[in-house]
């Protein structure tokens, strides 16, 4: 994790997701809808952000569901995001339980 005073936000970032290794999303934060500062303002009127708390606002082309046909995540798949001078996230998608 890095703090705001580490990247500016106002700069695009460039984010990556990868499954398995296949890159499926590639894009930057200037394709978002709205600017962090207005996504901040507008989820601070309802609740308290914390040091920590992620913000998901939406996925860029290449998920799953927009696949001919859908390609769904299975357990067992590696789900990577990254995000230039911020780092990586990464998951192995497991079954839920019954």
């Amino acid at each position: 994790m890095v703090t705001a005073a580490d990247i500016d936000l106002a700069a695009p970032m460039h984010l990556t997701t990868t499954v398995n290794g296949e890159v499926r999303q590639d894009d930057t934060t200037a394709s978002m809808a709205f600017p962090f500062s207005r996504l901040i303002a507008y989820i601070t009127t309802f609740t308290t952000l914390k040091p920590g708390d992620m913000i998901l606002t939406g996925t860029p082309t290449g998920a799953g569901a927009r696949f001919d046909p859908p390609r769904w995540l299975v357990p067992g798949d590696v789900v990577e995001v990254s995000v230039d001078k911020i780092g990586t996230l990464s998951h192995t998608v497991i079954d839920e339980p019954q």
